[in-house]
């Protein structure tokens, strides 16, 4: 496709996007490795042309859901696959505005429930094999490429990887990061109000025998570009290694500033790292750290600090924006940097 064909799609993108795309929308559930030490609960979203009433998946008491046709047969020609990896205590839902809204442009979305560092599992030795979450994604790559019937044929050369808060530390990992454990334990001495800082421990970093399964090259190439959503604990990966990512790689950043998670700390130091060429930043108007993730009910946040004082915050933004408002916005920059990376045009009209 010419640059200018391509300038034509995003530009009629920007026109028609002014709410969320309405292509029906397949969700499966499934679990992979049930008899390992490590079982996987994996969610997908797919482009179907089956008939149905969709139903709301991923709803609860404070979090809206996102309407899908459960178990729908994928449709036939190839699709990008984008991976998804949650952030610390997250899950597969934090996302699914973002899965339902690329399944419509014709992607297939594959999320992973990362053990020991989702909602229903901080089992602790989990939680400290960091290096395990993107594993979990290269072994859910392996999975999909065999198995088409699930959610249709992945386009091999069309595979991308985002991830929110520990989420994109995991998919810098899968594009070529690797991290060290003496630099960030050195680092945290000077930044010790980062999140990332207080959770050394819990996840194991100032463990000896985390250092050397951190510090491996855990690159996966079939992936040719990563989403970074406000993450964290990016100071622990080496300069060296930033400098040597060849993929095109997308920074998000919360406008709205925290100690706990510093864009300038996190997402500033990211970017800086990586080489010119491919790399974009952006920071996100009205959002907060938490923006990213799923759309809170009326009544939300009192209903959360109530059951868990303190934690009311992740339905909180930043501005004068709602949360659907900055989900838009987030699409209008994602669609076209992924069109243009995987070369895939974005589809105007939903599905392909």
């Amino acid at each position: 496709m010419s640059r200018i064909s391509l300038s034509l799609s995003l530009l009629l993108l920007a026109v028609l996007f002014s709410g969320f795309a309405s292509a029906d929308i397949g969700f499966r559930q499934l679990r992979l490795n049930e008899s390992s030490s490590r079982p996987l609960e994996v969610t997908l979203w797919y482009p179907t042309r089956d008939d149905g009433r969709p139903q709301q998946v991923g709803e609860n008491i404070a979090f809206n859901g996102i309407p899908a046709l459960l178990n729908a047969q994928p449709t036939a020609p190839a699709h990008p696959l984008l991976l998804v990896s949650h952030g610390y205590g997250g899950n597969w839902r934090n996302l699914s505005w973002l899965a339902s809204s690329m399944a419509a442009q014709g992607y297939i979305v594959a999320a992973v429930d990362h053990p020991g560092t989702t909602t229903r599992n901080k089992e602790p030795k989990a939680a400290q094999q960091l290096w395990q979450r993107p594993r979990d994604l290269t072994q859910l790559l392996d999975y999909l490429l065999r198995s088409p019937a699930l959610a249709g044929t992945v386009d091999a050369q069309r595979i991308a990887a985002v991830g929110h808060s520990l989420g994109g530390w995991t998919v810098m990992e899968l594009a070529g990061a690797r991290f060290s454990t003496a630099r960030f334990l050195q680092d945290c001495q000077t930044h010790a109000a980062l999140g990332g800082c207080r959770l050394t421990s819990v996840l194991g970093i100032d463990k000896s025998q985390a250092d050397a399964p951190l510090a491996a090259d855990l690159h996966d190439e079939r992936i040719k570009a990563v989403i970074s959503l406000d993450l964290g604990l990016a100071r622990g990966f080496t300069p060296q290694s930033l400098a040597q990512v060849r993929l095109p790689v997308l920074v998000m950043s919360a406008q709205a500033d925290s100690d706990d998670v510093s864009a300038r700390l996190e997402s500033g130091y990211l970017f800086a790292g990586l080489p010119d060429g491919a790399k974009k930043h952006l920071s996100v108007t009205g959002a907060t750290h938490f923006s990213f993730m799923q759309t809170c009910k009326p009544g939300a946040e009192a209903l959360i600090e109530a059951e868990d004082p303190g934690e009311g915050i992740v339905c909180r933004d930043g501005g004068s924006l709602s949360r659907t408002e900055i989900h838009r916005h987030l699409l209008r920059d994602i669609i076209p940097f992924l069109a243009e990376a995987l070369d895939y045009p974005p589809q105007p009209g939903g599905n392909p």
